[in-house]
């Protein structure tokens, strides 16, 4: 059996609310409430929600720009929450990012050329020769060209600039990468450009993804595995064909069926959602969907379902694949109505 490459376990991130003028303490927003997966090498892990949900939060505390509230995070067999700044830098190595915004994580003063060169310097390649020589050979990989080098970010295109942000992101050669809705500000004729280089990059280094993204029809297009992130907690982790063939949680139920399909001919009964998404400074108590779910128990109202396997590979939390609630005809109706 593969050792995962990543393990996340309880990884929670409480923001704290703060009221009057002393700033004293009123609140927490739970961002992150107890996340926990597993990321193998080689694989792409995509994570949907909707915009709130702490998916992006959840990238940005494995890379340790965010500072977990509690949990572990485990990679390589090294734990990332336990090290220095300096151990921690050093780790950033293996673990790199690709921002949602290609011109707002690009620095406009330096040219391409420098931007490229400054990771390799921070982890210690001092021949300048050979940095300028990765730096034209990484911008031919992305589908750019060495005299892109010299110019500046804002001389550029969103896809453009998105190829540049990939190719900073492989110049240390790491073994994960988190793409943070990495083509979300792209053009859809440039998103499948950008998608389709991150596979080929993929295959050709022997990358691991986390691809964190709110287009279900992208997500399911790059990923082997899918988790639904709702209010700070997985909701449902499987394959991705499972997923997108047989939902499990209401929740996924409904995300799936508001995705436009390309067919003039195909109807789909559209599962709308009544109510807002709660606060994550105030949720609701047991299962954070229960104030939106149409299959809701009483149950629901006071215990947090666990994520549990119904089958193999595919795990959900909800109270109608629990064992106590297994005979319910509400988990009836949910199978009968996947999507």
């Amino acid at each position: 059996m593969t050792k995962p490459l990543l393990k996340v376990e309880g990884l929670k991130k409480y923001f704290p609310v703060k009221k009057g003028a002393l700033g004293r303490i009123k609140g927490h927003v739970k961002a992150v409430d107890g996340v926990s997966f597993d990321v193998y090498p080689g694989e792409t892990l995509g994570i949907v929600g909707e915009s709130g949900c702490g998916k992006s939060t959840t990238g940005r505390m494995i890379m340790r720009l965010l500072e977990p509230t509690d949990g572990r995070i485990e990679f390589d067999g090294k734990e990332l929450t336990a090290l220095g700044a300096e151990d921690m830098r050093k780790m950033r190595r293996d673990v790199q990012m690709v921002f949602q915004d290609p011109f707002a994580s690009l620095n406009p003063r330096h040219t391409v050329g420098k931007i490229l060169e400054e990771p390799l310097i921070v982890h210690g390649m001092k021949n300048a020769a050979e940095r300028k020589k990765k730096v034209r050979e990484f911008l031919e990989i992305v589908g750019l060209s060495e005299y892109h080098a010299a110019r500046y970010p804002h001389q550029f295109s969103g896809g453009q600039r998105q190829r540049i942000g990939i190719a900073r992101a492989l110049m240390t050669n790491p073994k994960l990468i988190i793409a943070d809705e990495p083509v979300s500000a792209l053009d859809v004729s440039i998103q499948s450009q950008v998608l389709n280089l991150m596979q080929d990059l993929q295959r050709y280094f022997g990358l691991t993804y986390i691809f964190i993204a709110h287009d279900l029809g992208v997500v399911r297009h790059i990923s082997d595995r899918v988790g639904v992130m709702y209010l700070g907690r997985i909701v449902e982790l499987s394959d991705s064909e499972s997923l997108y063939a047989k939902p499990l949680h209401p929740y996924t139920q409904a995300l799936l069926s508001a995705v436009p399909v390309p067919d003039p001919g195909f109807e789909r009964e559209q599962i709308v959602l009544e109510g807002d998404i709660p606060s994550p400074a105030n949720p609701p108590s047991g299962c954070p969907f229960h104030t939106r779910c149409p299959f809701r128990m009483d149950v629901c109202m006071t215990d947090v379902p666990p994520l549990q396997e119904t089958e193999p590979g595919h795990s959900v939390a909800c109270h109608l694949y629990t064992e106590e609630t297994a005979g319910n005809d509400n988990k009836k109706l949910v199978t009968e109505g996947s999507i």
